[in-house]
């Protein structure tokens, strides 16, 4: 096999990778030629909705794929997926009839969510606002209304619902109410609550709790993922080997995996990302620590639900800061709202990572391990340079009392007080600082490109959610309708 040109032993999947070129086919062949090459298996696997095509890497396979509407590759599954409409599968069939390609059907397991479906009459726009999170839009079809709906940034149509969807925003309310004004039409808004996650057991009411395998944790480690990632995959998989207290793990079915993602939906009511981390969680085991095939479980999610995050004012934040009395809380959270910190990357810095000579912070080893500078104030740090003064932390900016790292809960009890001490109304967090910061920083006419690197985004797409939390020039906004000359006043 070291004779093969550009050959490689892979140690994560215990096997030779080989450049698929020419010559090195040439000599596989020389070398093994007893071996049948008419090609890896394909395998096809249809579902009422989609078509999953998994086959080796070949770019004339891959420009046929391409060839379909709506066509997309599932990184995660690795495999390509396709609508199941119209002669999508006998295409598929008639393309790989001479070669080796197994057809498999499954039924999707639908994971039911409480649909709630009210009642209006035809002259109104319903607004449900569930739990502040997102706007339910419920109308009688009309061309106008439509129209104008389509025209707010990330609205949606749901089929199953019969209903739009919007993300919950001040701004975005306003604009509904003035699209049914502008059509004759009442707004009648409503607000509900949603059912509330049931908990998991605690291990201590579980008799004989087993915990995470070794070899499970040992993987995670071996492959370098975050403390963060560990601690929630080992916790996520105790919930799913513990809900099956009496089966070995090599023995548990893909039928009861199913069955579990069942409960946590139907009967915990969990939210969509937990239940992507759970299936994710479960994933690593099968394929990584017991390296099994890739498994694709046919589970029809319900869409995660596009939320914007919460902001505070400039004026809110002056009060919020003005509200704290301690020189070191002072410090901290105006170093968080500075540099656009999330709170385990406020815990992590060290002295050594202010430089005040480039009025820059530096974040080390951050999220999906990145290192990045962002902004120091000139404001934040002379209150740095009077904390240091007085408290004179040694290894780490804001040590605790011990002299380890300031803890995290430290931090919220801190915030939450200010909160309340400042008079602010609104569903806050720390992370609310954050999305503050580059808001503001769009507000003041900032690059979004300046405001990605700033934040340590990886894709430009989540930096652009603030786009749509802005109110700068949204009041400026004139509608179209409004310069229509429709009535002839006399």
């Amino acid at each position: 096999m070291k004779a093969l040109p550009g050959v490689r032993w892979s140690k994560e999947m215990k096997c030779w990778h080989i450049p698929y070129t020419k010559e090195a086919y040439v000599a596989l062949k020389n070398v093994f030629p007893d071996v049948d090459y008419s090609g890896a298996e394909i395998v096809v696997t249809e579902t009422p909705r989609q078509l999953y095509i998994e086959l080796p890497k070949n770019e004339t396979d891959s420009q046929f794929i391409r060839s379909f509407r709506y066509y997309r590759w599932d990184a995660k599954e690795y495999c390509w997926v396709i609508p199941n409409w119209g002669s999508n599968l006998e295409l598929i069939k008639s393309y790989f009839k001479d070669r080796k390609v197994r057809y498999e059907r499954k039924e999707p397991v639908v994971l039911q969510n409480d649909l709630f479906i009210p009642e209006y009459k035809p002259y109104q726009m319903l607004v449900v606002n569930v739990a502040s999170r997102q706007l339910k839009i419920y109308l009688v079809y009309k061309k106008e209304v439509v129209a104008g709906l389509r025209k707010i940034p990330l609205i949606r149509w749901h089929h199953t619902e019969r209903c739009w969807s919007l993300p919950y925003a001040e701004k975005f309310l306003s604009e509904l109410r003035k699209i049914a004004e502008a059509n004759g039409l009442e707004t009648v808004y409503q607000e509900i609550k949603t059912a509330k996650v049931k908990p998991r057991k605690s291990r201590h009411d579980i008799e004989n709790f087993r915990e995470c395998p070794e070899e499970y944790c040992a993987k995670l480690k071996e492959l370098r993922y975050s403390t963060n990632t560990l601690k929630t995959y080992t916790d996520l998989f105790e919930e799913f080997i513990n809900y099956y207290p009496e089966v070995l793990l090599p023995d548990i079915s893909e039928d009861q995996i199913i069955q579990f993602l069942r409960y946590l939906v139907n009967e915990r009511k969990v939210s969509v990302s937990y239940q992507n981390q759970s299936i994710n969680a479960i994933k690593f085991y099968y394929e990584r620590v017991m390296n099994g095939n890739r498994k694709l479980y046919h589970i029809d999610r319900p869409r995660e639900e596009e939320t914007l995050p919460e902001v505070m004012s400039e004026e809110e934040v002056a009060a919020l800061l003005k509200s704290i009395n301690n020189l070191k809380h002072l410090a901290i959270i105006m170093t968080i709202y500075s540099g656009g910190l999330r709170i385990s990357e406020a815990v992590n810095l060290k002295i050594k990572d202010i430089d005040s000579k480039r009025m820059q912070i530096r974040v080390e080893q951050s999220k999906g391990k990145k290192d990045r500078y962002t902004l120091l104030g000139t404001t934040t740090l002379k209150v740095l340079r009077k904390y240091v003064a007085e408290y004179k932390p040694v290894l780490w900016l804001f040590e605790g009392e011990p002299g380890g790292r300031y803890s995290v809960s430290s931090i919220r009890q801190v915030f939450y007080a200010a909160v309340k001490a400042a008079g602010i109304k609104k569903k806050v967090s720390v992370h609310t600082l954050r999305h503050s910061f580059a808001t503001h920083l769009l507000e003041a006419g900032t690059d979004m490109r300046y405001i990605q690197s700033l934040l340590g985004h990886q894709s430009s797409k989540t930096t652009e959610i603030y786009t749509h939390i802005t109110t700068k020039g949204f009041e400026t906004i004139k509608n179209p309708l409004d310069k229509l000359d429709i009535f002839n006043e006399k």
